[in-house]
């Protein structure tokens, strides 16, 4: 699949998932729009992925409706248009339930559903203007399953599936479809920040939490990896019609099956 020069706003994009999305769109012919929260990092990013006009650096706090709108400002006035969204922005905090703290759930719910929000809105204004467009929502597993310590996460996730089918109905009468992407757990930076903190807090130990907890649901006991999320992200950046939106992909060795 070809991108044909289309025009890619992805956020969280300096490492791991987004920056494994954003080099298989410009291996695809795509340009691409790097959002992070630290411009440094999505400056040596872009420079590493592109070294040239198919990639620029934006910093972008997705919380910040001001920042969310300059950077999507930035990208239109540097390649003309925005053809795609990847909302991919995210953390992860685990506490039990008892001991979560207010603030921590607050700021996991903005970073993902506010995140998803802003973006989208700045977003659609220019695809509902060119009559067409693409809005990708990073989701999990999560999204339809439960975890123990990860009631904000699992609670943000399950209300993105319901946010991209709004955006879905709403957008089809200007052709731009929305879908979620549901990995497994992915080895990144994030989720190798999980397997000690999982141990301590299941009083288990960190082999356990990968083999039970991360994969024990899986076929084969295998992560799902970048790449595998990435080439899920260029079909539904690369699809052409409304035939396939308001779907969530689950991507992750068979756990979670519909």
């Amino acid at each position: 699949m070809k991108l044909n020069g289309k025009v890619a706003l992805i956020t969280g994009a300096a490492s791991g998932i987004g920056y494994a999305i954003a080099k298989r769109y410009l291996e695809a012919d795509g340009r691409v729009v790097i959002a992070d929260l630290c411009l440094d990092a999505a400056q040596r990013a872009a420079g590493t992925l592109a070294g040239s006009k198919s990639a620029i650096p934006v910093r972008m706090d997705v919380v910040d409706e001001a920042q969310v709108d300059a950077g999507v400002k930035q990208a239109v006035a540097t390649f003309g248009r925005i053809d795609v969204l990847v909302s991919n922005a995210g953390i992860q905090i685990v506490h039990p339930i008892e001991e979560f703290p207010l603030e921590e759930w607050r700021r996991m719910l903005a970073i993902h559903l506010d995140g998803a929000f802003l973006t989208t809105k700045a977003c659609v204004k220019h695809m509902y203007e060119q009559s067409s467009g693409a809005l990708i929502y990073m989701g999990s597993v999560h999204s339809y399953e439960a975890s123990p310590l990860k009631s904000a996460y699992v609670a943000a996730k399950h209300g993105l599936v319901g946010f991209m089918r709004t955006v879905a109905i709403e957008g089809a009468k200007h052709h731009v479809r929305a879908n979620v992407i549901c990995p497994g757990f992915v080895r990144t930076p994030l989720v190798d920040k999980q397997i000690p903190e999982q141990a301590r807090e299941l009083g288990i130990s960190e082999e356990r939490v990968v083999k039970e907890v991360m994969l024990g649901d899986t076929v084969d006991q295998e992560f799902t990896t970048v790449e595998d999320v990435a080439e899920v992200a260029l079909m539904l950046a690369a699809f052409n019609t409304n035939a396939l939106t308001g779907q969530s992909i689950i991507v992750s060795h068979g756990w979670h099956m519909n």
